[in-house]
């Protein structure tokens, strides 16, 4: 779930054609389970081709990369790596939570109750590994870079914002905030129109970019202070301290400085600091966002679109529609030709 921000973060409604010639690191975990969680059936069914296979993961890669691409975007997608050992713990709870989810969304589906299964299965989804291979072959087959994070993508993502190669970082959660990135943009692959669940209504989603150094600014507080902040709400890789939210959480760092001054208070208020982390892994999760495990930035390469393998891959193997797959490739690939066609970094569209 990431570190919540909630109304803290400075947010600017941007277009989608503002990012247009721009790189972005798109945290790509992130994403593929947003699309596994929410392309299904009524029911709740995962989208699977006629060999009971998922795909969902493929047919929103798919189709919303191709939609970035169409508006000049140019995207680079980063994948989790090895998760630091601490984060155990929360996988494990992940893994109950999808157990529970499974057990609801069976018994919703016995009394008919639709609109509920489709919510639980929903909290369902889990991401294998056949699946991320499939996705990195996906995205070859449109011509894309991917990188692969020795940790957290959301990590390497803020680096290569860092560095200069790409515009922004790409996620729903705030932490590639706390990993440095100067830009953040969000609801990118979820823009457009979108029933609010167990409502009769639609509300527009709109990209968001929130700047690290207007926020910080904003809250008057140092980068360090915001991981603080996370430590206290919760992370990936801490549970956080019970009852604190993040506005809560702001008052005690404004007034905090270090880590260790940190321990200290919440150890004199609420009796441990358990919630941090377990011991000396405190300041270990802490230089997890500071001192991130990261590879070195190159600068990526894009290329045209295979077509034949696309259709090969979508159609021939996964049942996709072979009138929408061949038009979505038609159409980008007209793009390309229309700027020029697979130049340099910067000048592809």
């Amino acid at each position: 779930m990431g570190v919540d921000l909630g109304d803290l973060a400075v947010k600017h409604t941007i277009t989608v054609d503002s990012l247009s010639g721009r790189v972005v690191a798109i945290d790509a975990f992130n994403t593929l389970y947003q699309f596994l969680a929410s392309i299904r059936q009524e029911d709740g069914t995962p989208l699977m081709d006629s060999h009971g296979h998922v795909t969902a993961h493929l047919s929103g890669l798919f189709y919303r990369t191709a939609r970035l691409m169409e508006n000049g975007i140019l995207p680079v997608y980063v994948f989790d790596g090895k998760p630091p050992r601490f984060k155990k713990k929360t996988q494990s709870a992940r893994a109950e939570i999808k157990k529970t989810a499974e057990e609801k969304w069976k018994a919703a589906l016995e009394d008919g109750r639709t609109e509920d299964a489709k919510k639980y299965a929903q909290a369902t989804s889990r991401l294998t590994p056949e699946m991320v291979e499939e996705s990195k072959v996906l995205l070859a087959l449109m011509g894309l870079p991917h990188v692969q994070a020795p940790s957290e993508g959301e990590s390497q993502a803020a680096e290569m914002v860092r560095r200069g190669v790409a515009y922004a970082a790409a996620s729903q959660d705030y932490d590639s905030l706390l990993f440095g990135s100067p830009i953040l943009v969000r609801n990118l692959s979820i823009t457009g129109r979108r029933k609010v669940p167990r409502q009769d209504r639609y509300v527009l989603v709109e990209p968001e970019e929130i700047r690290l150094d207007e926020t910080l600014r904003s809250l008057n507080l140092t980068r360090e202070q915001l991981v603080m902040l996370g430590l206290l709400v919760g992370t990936d890789f801490n549970e956080g301290i019970n009852k604190v939210g993040p506005k809560t959480a702001l008052k005690i760092v404004s007034g905090i400085k270090t880590l260790d001054d940190l321990k200290k208070f919440v150890h004199a208020k609420y009796g441990s600091t358990a919630g941090l982390g377990n011991g000396e892994e405190i300041e270990e999760i802490f230089n997890v966002f500071i001192k991130p495990n990261v590879s070195e930035v190159t600068e990526p390469k894009f290329n045209k679109m295979n077509g034949e393998g696309l259709m090969k891959l979508l159609c021939s193997e996964h049942d996709f529609a072979e009138e929408r797959v061949q038009r979505v490739i038609n159409e980008v690939d007209r793009i390309q030709k229309e700027k020029g066609g697979q130049k340099k970094l910067g000048d592809w569209f």
